[in-house]
């Protein structure tokens, strides 16, 4: 009796594809553009055609599917990670803006800004900033784990605190 073949389908046919093949599956899961893909993964006569003509393949729109795949669940993971930094995060690097007139560039740029959606100097020389709102971010998070109970936001906020999150 013959053993089951460990790779799925997807997986065998991105073996199948050649160098350029792949290349091209890749730009193309980046960039949505036949003709650009076609001449960053190498191909130089005619990229527009040829890029026309590697969509036309079932193995490169299954390679090209399986990669834009991997990118949502990238994303998700990065959305997740970005909210829990607005969330949770330390504004220790933002404040010390305010007090600091003339930072240099290379002070700034070892500063967590993450935090910050906009700043202001106006004319009087004073600084402002604006953070991202933290009660957002925490519903965003929530949304995300797909749990939609006030609980679980208190839960999430007490933890950080140190304590159950209710007066019990």
């Amino acid at each position: 009796m013959e053993k089951p073949n460990p790779f799925t389908e997807v997986e065998f046919i991105e073996s199948k594809l050649k160098g350029k093949e792949k290349e091209f599956c890749v730009c193309f899961a980046e960039t949505g553009d036949a003709e650009l893909s076609a001449r960053l993964a190498g191909f130089s006569n005619n990229p527009a055609s040829k890029g026309m003509k590697l969509l036309a393949r079932d193995d490169i729109l299954n390679e090209i599917e399986r990669l834009i795949g991997k990118r949502k669940k990238i994303a998700k993971l990065l959305a997740f990670a970005g909210y829990c930094r607005l969330a949770f995060g330390d504004t220790a690097d933002a404040v010390s803006l305010l007090f600091d007139k003339n930072p240099a560039d290379a002070d700034l740029s070892a500063l967590d800004l993450f935090m910050i959606s906009e700043i202001k100097k106006p004319k009087d020389g004073s600084v402002e900033i604006k953070f991202f709102d933290r009660l957002k971010a925490l519903e965003k998070l929530e949304n995300l784990s797909g749990e939609n109970t006030a609980d679980n936001l208190f839960d999430a906020i007490g933890g950080v605190c140190g304590g159950s999150g209710r007066d019990d």
